[in-house]
C-alpha cells in the first residue's frame, strides 16, 4: 500500500468541524468510487509536532501509484461532484505540504540473499 500524506492549516480555525465534514464527504466519495482504499483525518494534539507541518493531517491510502493517479485524474477533471467536494476542502486550507510513502518491506523489495 502507498500512503499519500497531506498536512494543512485552516484559513479559519472556527470552521474546523465544517472542514472535517468536507474532507469526509470528498474522500468518502472517492473511496466509494474505488479511487482510494481509505483515508484518515487527524488533528495535532496539545500543539505537539513540527511547525512546518500543519495542524491537520490527512492520510490517503491507495494500492499503488496507478491507483493514486486515477484519484488525481478524477480531481484534475474539475467537474461534477468530485470538483464540488474538492473545492470545499481546497478553499478551507493554507500551508499545504505533502509526502508519499509505502509500506515497508513491500512486494517490490527483493528478499535478502542468503
Amino acid at each position: 500500500m502507498d500512503h499519500y500524506h497531506v498536512w494543512v492549516n485552516l484559513k479559519d480555525t472556527k470552521k474546523d468541524l465544517e472542514f472535517a465534514a468536507s474532507v469526509r464527504q470528498y474522500l468518502g466519495h472517492l473511496q466509494k468510487g474505488g479511487l482510494i482504499e481509505g483515508f484518515t483525518l487527524t488533528r495535532r494534539k496539545l500543539g505537539f509536532g513540527p511547525r512546518e507541518l500543519g495542524e491537520f493531517h490527512i492520510t490517503i491510502t491507495v494500492r499503488d501509484l496507478a491507483h493514486l493517479d486515477r484519484a488525481f485524474t478524477a480531481a484534475a477533471a474539475r467537474s461534477g461532484l468530485v470538483e464540488d467536494f474538492h473545492q470545499r476542502v481546497y478553499d478551507a486550507v493554507v500551508d499545504f505540504a505533502s509526502a508519499l510513502e509505502r509500506d515497508f518491506p513491500d512486494s517490490v523489495r527483493a528478499p535478502p540473499k542468503t
